[in-house]
């Protein structure tokens, strides 16, 4: 992790760069926001920026906003004397993650830089796990899909707002992580996240485990327990299977929602619930209002900003980046140095309907690693139904031939009836600045001057398609 320490005391600076240097980041020092910001400029973007409120030349909140529209991702600590707070808020409302105040504890701030770690790591698994998703602007994105990117723009404007939400999809397209993505990129991220099964939970039982019971509540019940909306006050609950719930739990979920308050089974009072609620289903809730098996005020409540995730087979051109994604996991699970997926078992892999999606997609690639030796996965390792899409004759040359080389998605381009220019010309464009920053390590001027593009327009485009250029970033 880099990490760019901004103050213009000397020995300040000093001071938390031995800090955090004990944990291994490799530490910059700049001394004044003009400084910070020429470094992010000619050096590329840092994972982490902490910088002082009050300083020389430009001030830390004005650094805060150029370093914030030089590289969204970074994530920003302000530091400031106890008399500043009101400027650290006013930082925080302008995309400051967090605040310190002076003198600097060491294990508070480890403590923070290892909050905004989790809150990255819970982003990037939504990217790569989560089928439809792009979070934040400049976030690590896994993806070239349109879809990726306005859901993700969902994600982005759900985390600054309280409201509740609903998260549809099949079942295997990432939902709990969208969750923890919404959950660990709120004002909440200090709070837990609590995730129920409602499916799981007997019809009988459901009540006491959402809200707790007393004690005598009913025949077993010896002892007072604490419901999942009592663990969850301050954080975020995820009701998972929400479509699965009876009439009379629905009644009670909409009015801990209307209200914030529930009751546990057996309690004669109220109980404040301040836990903001995000549920998911796979099933049709609109046809389940109509046959009375969902209710309508329940659903309206949910469905304020909803987040619809698509399956894999309609988003077959993500499938070569998260199966990256999981090959580099599993080699650190299983110890292997594996450095990829032939050419023609990624073909069949783009060829497959993945009816069970990321889900389906991680445990074939689990089943590979087990079963191939070499240091490639190849077609034989793949499970015999995935193997029979290239062995089959119906399967047309083209096809294989397409998704093999990576061309797109393979069908797409045997398709010519989905031969769409606009989305094309988008996928292009995408690549295009994907190689340019290669090109040039990432260096946003740089790769701005030699495309013959301004910053300006180069900024948005990377923005428009989710892209970091702190990935391309070559440690020195």
């Amino acid at each position: 992790m880099r990490i760019l320490v901004v103050d213009d005391d000397e020995t300040l600076r000093m001071t938390v760069r031995s800090v955090l240097e004990t944990r291994g980041y490799r530490v910059e020092e700049a001394e004044d926001g003009v400084d910070a910001v020429g470094k992010v400029t000619s050096h590329g973007p840092y994972d982490f920026v902490i910088l002082d409120v009050n300083m020389p030349r430009m001030s830390g909140i004005e650094a805060l906003g150029k370093i914030k529209e030089l590289s969204p991702a970074t994530f920003c600590l302000v530091l400031t004397a106890y008399t500043d707070v009101k400027d650290a808020v006013a930082a925080i409302k302008q995309g400051a993650y967090d605040y310190i105040q002076k003198p600097v504890d060491g294990e508070r701030l480890l403590a923070i830089i290892d909050s905004a770690s989790e809150a990255s790591a819970m982003v990037e698994a939504a990217a790569y796990s989560a089928p439809t998703l792009q979070f934040d602007e400049g976030r690590a994105m896994i993806g070239g899909s349109s879809s990726i990117l306005k859901v993700f723009d969902v994600i982005h404007k759900l985390a600054k707002v309280d409201t509740s939400v609903l998260i549809r999809g099949e079942s295997g397209t990432g939902k709990e992580l969208v969750a923890r993505a919404l959950h660990f990129n709120s004002h909440r991220k200090k709070g837990p996240f609590v995730a129920v099964n409602c499916a799981a939970i007997p019809e009988n039982l459901i009540e006491s485990e959402l809200f707790g019971h007393e004690k005598g509540a009913f025949t077993g019940a010896d002892r007072k327990k604490i419901g999942k909306f009592q663990f969850a006050e301050g954080g975020t609950i995820f009701l998972d299977e929400i479509g699965d719930v009876t009439s009379q739990m629905q009644v009670k979920l909409l009015r801990v929602l209307q209200e914030k308050r529930c009751t546990p089974v057996g309690a004669n009072g109220e109980t404040p619930c301040d836990v903001r609620v995000i549920a998911a289903t796979n099933r049709p809730l609109e046809k389940m209002i109509e046959s009375g098996a969902f209710r309508a005020d329940l659903f309206y409540r949910l469905n304020v900003l909803p987040i619809t995730l698509p399956s894999l087979r309609d988003r077959r051109e993500d499938i070569p980046p998260l199966v990256d994604f999981m090959v580099r996991k599993f080699n650190k699970l299983h110890h292997r140095n594996v450095k990829g997926v032939e050419k023609l078992a990624m073909a069949a892999l783009r060829l497959y309907s993945w009816p069970g999606n990321i889900r389906e997609l991680e445990n074939v690639i689990e089943h590979a690693f087990i079963v191939e030796s070499g240091d490639q996965i190849k077609l034989p390792a793949l499970p015999d139904h995935i193997q029979a899409l290239i062995e089959d004759k119906g399967a047309s040359a083209p096809q294989i031939k397409n998704a093999a080389l990576g061309d797109g998605d393979g069908e797409m381009l045997a398709d010519f009836s989905q031969l769409n220019y606009p989305a094309l010309k988008e996928r292009f464009e995408r690549e295009f600045l994907v190689r340019a920053l290669k090109a040039f390590d990432g260096r946003v001027n740089q790769t701005a001057e030699h495309t013959q593009m301004t910053k300006v327009t180069l900024l948005r485009k990377l923005e428009k398609y989710g892209i970091d250029p702190k990935q391309f970033y070559r440690q020195q």
